[in-house]
């Protein structure tokens, strides 16, 4: 079942954006900051409430230093288990 955001019928991007932020120890007012909106703003992304525009997300993926796919997906992420994390 694919989640619903507050965006009408379209489905909402699942977001890798939490666990990035508290690895690296980016708060979200500096992420908001940082990309240029609101704290509101990041903090409906995480929950799933809204869908980032291609530019907002770009910028959020600039800020990471990752490509866009690493930070957003149409579809679960798979989860991550302690081999992955640690190269093992």
């Amino acid at each position: 079942m694919k989640k619903s955001s507050r965006n009408g019928d379209r489905p909402a991007l699942y977001t890798r954006l939490p666990m990035l932020r508290a690895e690296r120890g980016i708060s979200r007012k500096e992420l908001a900051e940082r990309v240029g909106v609101h704290v509101q703003t990041i903090g409906y992304i995480e929950r799933g409430e809204y869908s980032p525009s291609l530019d907002l997300g770009f910028r959020i993926a600039a800020v990471f230093e990752l490509p866009i796919e690493a930070i957003f997906s149409p579809q679960p992420f798979a989860t991550l288990d302690a081999s992955a994390l640690t190269g093992g």
